[in-house]
């Protein structure tokens, strides 16, 4: 139990570290990244969540939403490369 609550402090620091980023971020670029880090973030929150309450699906949700995450800032960085 204690060491759920660890990764829930170290999570919240990397959340409130990632949203300075997005919205002092010198160039979209950066921000793109930061919210990349915030989706990473989200996922690595639902597996905990899987752990704490022994429950598989939150696997599987992770799961579709990291990939969904990722498809989501590749389709970014082709818009902002002018590849779209």
């Amino acid at each position: 139990m204690i060491g759920i609550n660890i990764y829930l402090l170290i999570i919240a620091i990397a959340t409130l570290l990632s949203m300075y980023r997005v919205f002092r971020g010198p160039t979209t670029v950066d921000r793109v990244v930061a919210v990349d880090i915030m989706t990473t973030i989200t996922t690595g929150l639902m597996v905990l969540f899987a752990l704490y309450y022994k429950r598989a699906i939150f696997l599987d949700v992770a799961l579709v939403y990291a990939v969904l995450a990722f498809l989501g800032v590749i389709a970014f960085a082709r818009y902002l490369e002018g590849g779209v």
